[in-house]
């Protein structure tokens, strides 16, 4: 059980951490919408992490 955890742990940092050093603080902001969605079976604001992560990844690269 508390390998699961801190492989859970690192796993989820390491997104984190990708997200923001790709698409920068947006990034950040639609995975915690998105989780906090999923946790709280909150369609809206579930809805809105995947909006701004979808925007954030097929948008147009600079």
């Amino acid at each position: 059980m508390p390998v699961q955890i801190v492989l859970s742990t690192v796993f989820t940092a390491g997104v984190e951490q990708f997200l923001q050093w790709r698409y920068g603080p947006m990034g950040f902001v639609g995975l915690v919408l998105l989780t906090i969605g999923v946790k709280a079976r909150n369609v809206t604001c579930g809805s809105l992490g995947v909006v701004v992560l979808t925007l954030l990844i097929t948008g147009p690269s600079f």
